[in-house]
């Protein structure tokens, strides 16, 4: 194998952090838009969603980059 090729667990590493970013883009969108239209509303269920879905997400996420940064720099 050679060593300037990416492995499996860094692409998926990557596709999961680009994904998990452009979703917590699309909520900041979608706060943003309806805050500034009055749809106040909404608000609670987005941070709902924040607290339920991103944090754990997030912290996954940051297991997984932790572990491909140590498999990575073993190889």
């Amino acid at each position: 194998m050679n060593t300037n090729e990416d492995t499996i667990l860094f692409r998926v590493t990557s596709r999961s952090l680009k994904y998990f970013l452009l979703m917590f883009l699309g909520f900041s969108i979608v706060y943003a838009i309806s805050h500034a239209l009055g749809g106040l509303n909404i608000i609670p269920i987005l941070v709902y969603v924040l607290q339920h879905l991103f944090v754990p997400l997030g912290i996954m996420l940051f297991c997984l980059i932790t572990i491909t940064v140590i498999f990575e720099s073993l190889r």
